[in-house]
């Protein structure tokens, strides 16, 4: 090769590996940037309820591009308005070990592995009650492997900074219980008329058989998984 384009490839390789740090570095900065923003929204949810979530604004993006009517019911209140009931349904149904792991059901997900393997294609469940405050809170509905490794990494932060109840609370006043319906007063509201405080054993049964899927599931339809919710329970203790 002559001196001449040996030099003028050099440089050429130069500016590739200096595009490339350049990348790197924009890469780092936004890692960086949106865990130091998570981290900050986490320390003020400690104390301040959201106004809203990633999902309820996935929600009415989808909305809008899809030229659908949305009305959004979402109102926040304290853990001691939530029936005990709805509590105790909702770990039944959802995580079982809730106030037993670190935010991440180890045993849970080893059996969903395990079935996903047998099935040679990746399944659904095995997400905690911390993982899927994390996914409400920060991420969307759409499954992928990327958003399952941000909510792996996420989950131990909220564990520290929030706590089991507080993590509670969130989810419980945060998820999607039907369309535009988020959190357990409107759901109580919009599917029983009553408030969320008021529900009782087998509405609250019902209404975490619906949290799954909560775009197609109603409360009324779920007698037989509420059933079975409320069998959990009293193997629970509650």
């Amino acid at each position: 090769m002559r001196p001449k384009a040996t030099a003028r490839f050099a440089k050429k390789k130069s500016r590739a590996q200096g595009w490339f740090r350049r990348l790197l570095w924009i890469v780092l900065a936004l890692v960086v940037g949106f865990y130091s923003c998570c981290a900050l929204v986490l320390v003020l949810l400690k104390w301040v309820n959201p106004f809203t979530t990633a999902v309820q604004t996935e929600r009415r993006i989808d909305s809008l591009l899809q030229h659908h009517t949305y009305h959004k019911r979402y109102t926040f209140v304290p853990m001691r308005r939530i029936s005990p009931e709805l509590q105790h349904a909702v770990i039944a149904a959802e995580d079982e070990r809730f106030r037993e792991h670190a935010g991440i059901d180890w045993v849970e997900l080893k059996k969903v592995v395990e079935k996903d393997i047998e099935k040679g294609k990746i399944g659904r469940g095995g997400s905690t009650i911390s993982q899927q405050l994390v996914k409400n809170l920060f991420l969307s509905t759409k499954r992928s492997l990327f958003r399952k490794g941000i909510e792996f990494t996420l989950v131990p932060m909220t564990e520290m900074i929030l706590g089991k109840d507080r993590i509670l609370e969130l989810y419980l006043n945060v998820i999607e219980w039907g369309p535009g319906i988020f959190g357990a007063e409107a759901a109580s509201q919009g599917y029983y008329k009553v408030a969320a405080a008021q529900v009782n054993r087998e509405q609250a049964a019902r209404l975490a058989a619906c949290i799954p899927s909560p775009l197609k599931r109603r409360p009324a339809a779920m007698g037989n998984y509420g059933e079975l919710i409320q069998i959990r329970m009293r193997q629970m203790g509650w």
